[in-house]
């Protein structure tokens, strides 16, 4: 057994594409010893900026001989079949073996494949790797390049180590041929360095100044940050993806703490840790009272002489540059008022079939307002408060009391709420058209909350002008202070309706207007706010029942309980529909409810068998005629069932059986009990309600023959079945769910 080393050296690799070229390595290392029979234990695949590396432990120096078996046509077989399995099997026909298969000959092809050195199969290998290496973008270079053929990579490939042991295994590609040499630090090291074997490789570079370890440079990014923060009395602001991305932006990290001018302070501090983040790499600070500070963290790739004082001062002057860019684009953007901003909308077009940018904004400021004015929003609305000027910290007056101005709308009369909502809306947008969204699209709503609160506006529509994307992601919170609740709400309302209405509906994995994500944030907003009304109609409906059962399912909610309550149509009271989910999931946990779901299926599938339809298919069968039935009028209906409900039971011409009256007068109790209790919306009673079915119908079942000789008898039985599962449908189509 010996370890195999092989690295891949080249220009610089871009930091966003190491992680899936390590996982690309592998893969395709793994498939060619699959192919050559090598079993590949353990394997290790680092990264840093110019090279990636594969370690696999514990390979075989030699694979054992094998022999193969395949079997062909039977003897006698056309010529054209034969000829095909011996091309198929690559062997002569008179190579080919005959054998009794079930009484008839049968040809059989058998291959010795002889052993073969695993240094032998690793020189053919690494070339195809890399050749089958597959990379977001590349590149060819060179004289070679002109050719279409020629290798392609993302960067010029200038060097490739494979050793097999302490042995070089001999390969070449596109001129670069294998061995067991590299390089170590652009800067720190100068020369070659030979690598004796997978087990200095670390080292050895180390000593050249490359950690190779991709998540050893993290770590040491990671806790450098800290420190130097620390040693500043400041805190670094955490940032995971920033960590990785300086690792793979360097080879020896080296954190290194700056200052920018305490001017810039003035800009929103979101904007100076998105320019730092996005054009710099660098890390932001806190202070002690969790305020951003003028401190910025980059990372070297060197250990300078002076202490990185030259590398710190050069990123200073590059970030000053770009953070008075930041600058000048607020100070521009607040020359003009939301209002005026709002204006350039009009040249933004929205959906060549839904008008502009500032046509959608008229929309949702009417269905804000419109959601407020009809109570489905109210000044009370449940929340805890959401941001507001961070300057004056959501205090109260000398009377104690909170000003509205810095609430996120309780306290406010229904119109007050109404005029605010409006107002949000329509200057939502407003920050779509500034120069600093224009810079940094990832700030919109967020530039426009701020512009809201420079010009005055009340913190409340400051807030939902902020906050009116939100939830964009699974894990971002949702709204919850009327203002906020009623804009969002009605941004994500209308872009739904508005493209189902020019049918631009999501097709398979296909969604380009993201209207999952709108679906999955109105289903939060309204389940947090406990808001009560119809979110839709028609295809709208069906898709907002799928993305809340998708919801529902992440949640940990049965599939088919979800199914059951879905079946019975209708609903658009998404709150309404999840309390009768989540009721019916408590019972079927419970032994009642699986007992009682027993009893249903029993039920439905006798009245299945008879193929019976209660009183309506009785008449038909009968020749009897109501003249109630065939009244089309909704409002009858329930004189209806009640007039044939009433005429059975005084047709009873037999003397019940005791399970039978069990039944029957637990029915009578049961079906109005949990009739009061979904009018209640109390489906916790309803459930419990239809649990005092159980015994009686466990009973009936064990007593009582169904499908009676005398027809008196099973009309009425089979009716009884008829009405135990229409009472079980009032709280779930039962037929849907599993056990």
């Amino acid at each position: 057994m010996s370890d195999f080393l092989l690295e891949l050296r080249s220009e610089e690799i871009p930091a966003r594409m190491q992680a899936g070229a390590r996982a690309e390595l592998e893969k395709l290392f793994r498939r060619e010893m699959d192919a050559a029979g090598v079993e590949a234990g353990e394997i290790t695949v680092w990264s840093t900026p110019r090279r990636l590396a594969l370690i696999a432990r514990g390979l075989p120096l030699a694979t054992e001989a094998v022999s193969e078996e395949l079997k062909g046509p039977p003897v006698g077989a056309p010529d054209q079949a034969i000829d095909g399995f011996c091309r198929k099997a690559g062997v002569d026909k008179a190579d080919l073996e005959t054998r009794e298969v079930k009484g008839r000959e049968t040809y059989f092809a058998v291959k010795n494949v002889p052993g073969r050195a695993t240094a032998d199969l690793l020189a053919e290998a690494i070339p195809a790797i890399i050749r089958d290496f597959s990379w977001p973008k590349s590149m060819r270079w060179g004289d070679a390049s002109i050719s279409t053929e020629s290798l392609r990579w993302v960067r010029p490939l200038s060097g490739i180590v494979a050793l097999l042991g302490d042995e070089v295994v001999d390969c070449e590609v596109h001129g670069v041929t294998s061995g067991a040499v590299t390089l170590g630090h652009r800067f720190h090291h100068s020369g070659d360095i030979t690598i004796g074997n997978a087990d200095d490789y670390a080292m050895k570079l180390r000593a050249g100044h490359v950690i190779v370890d991709h998540e050893e440079r993290q770590d040491l990014i990671r806790s450098g940050a800290a420190m130097v923060a620390s040693e500043a009395g400041l805190r670094l602001v955490e940032d995971e993806g920033l960590v990785i991305e300086n690792a793979g932006l360097t080879e020896w990290p080296v954190p290194l703490l700056g200052r920018f001018e305490e001017d810039f302070l003035e800009v929103p501090p979101e904007t100076i840790q998105l320019t730092a983040r996005v054009n710099q790499k660098y890390f932001v600070c806190e202070d002690d009272k969790g305020e951003l500070a003028n401190a910025f963290i980059c990372t070297a790739n060197i250990e300078a002489e002076d202490g990185g004082a030259r590398v710190v001062d050069g990123n200073r002057k590059v970030l000053a540059a770009r953070l008075s860019d930041a600058r000048f684009f607020w100070d521009v953007d607040r020359k003009k008022t939301l209002a005026e901003h709002a204006k350039g909308l009009e040249r933004i077009t929205f959906h060549e079939k839904l008008g502009t940018v500032a046509d959608k904004v008229e929309r949702v400021a009417k269905l804000a307002r419109w959601l407020v004015e009809e109570e489905i929003v109210k000044p009370n609305t449940r929340h805890s408060r959401e941001g507001g000027n961070p300057d004056n910290g959501g205090g109260t007056g000398n009377s104690g009391q909170l000003d509205p101005r810095l609430r996120g709308g309780d306290g406010l009369s229904r119109e007050d709420l109404a005029e605010m909502a409006e107002q949000a809306a329509r200057l939502a947008k407003a920050d779509l058209v500034t120069e600093m969204v224009g810079e940094f699209p990832e700030l919109q709503g967020l530039m426009g909350g701020y512009y809201a609160r420079a010009e005055g506006l009340p913190d409340a529509v400051a807030d939902a002008i902020r906050d009116h994307y939100k939830p964009v992601g699974q894990g971002d919170d949702v709204p919850t202070a009327p203002v906020t609740v009623a804009v969002s709400l009605a941004d994500k309302l209308d872009t739904l309706r508005s493209f189902f209405s020019i049918d631009e509906k999501p097709t398979g994995s296909k969604d380009p207007f993201a209207l999952r994500r709108a679906a999955l944030g109105v289903i939060r907003i309204v389940q947090d706010n406990d808001l009560r009304f119809g979110v839709a109609q028609g295809d709208l409906l069906d898709f907002f029942a799928d993305r809340l059962k998708v919801q529902q399912r992440e949640a940990g909610v049965r599939h088919d309980l979800i199914d059951a309550v879905f079946a019975l149509g209708g609903e658009d009271d998404l709150v309404r529909l999840l309390a009768r989910v989540h009721a019916l999931q408590f019972f079927m946990d419970s032994e009642d409810g699986a007992n009682l779901l027993a009893g249903y299926k029993r039920a439905a599938n006798i009245l299945k068998k008879e193929d019976w339809h209660g009183a309506e298919g009785e008449i038909a069968r009968t020749g009897e005629e109501d003249p109630l039935a065939i009244v089309d009028d909704p409002d009858l209906k329930a004189v209806v069932a009640a007039k044939m409900e009433q005429r059975h039971a005084s047709e009873l011409s037999y003397a019940a059986e005791p399970a039978e009256k069990a039944l029957m007068d637990a029915l009578a109790k049961s079906e109005p009990a949990a009739s009061r209790a979904i009018e209640d919306e109390d489906f916790s009673a309803a459930m419990a309600a239809l649990a005092a079915l159980r015994a009686p119908i466990d009973r009936f079942f064990e007593e009582v023959t169904v499908n009676a000789d005398e027809e008196n008898k099973r009309a009425h039985r089979l009716d009884l079945l008829a009405r135990f599962r229409a009472a079980v449908h009032k709280v779930a189509d039962f037929s849907r769910i599993e056990g």
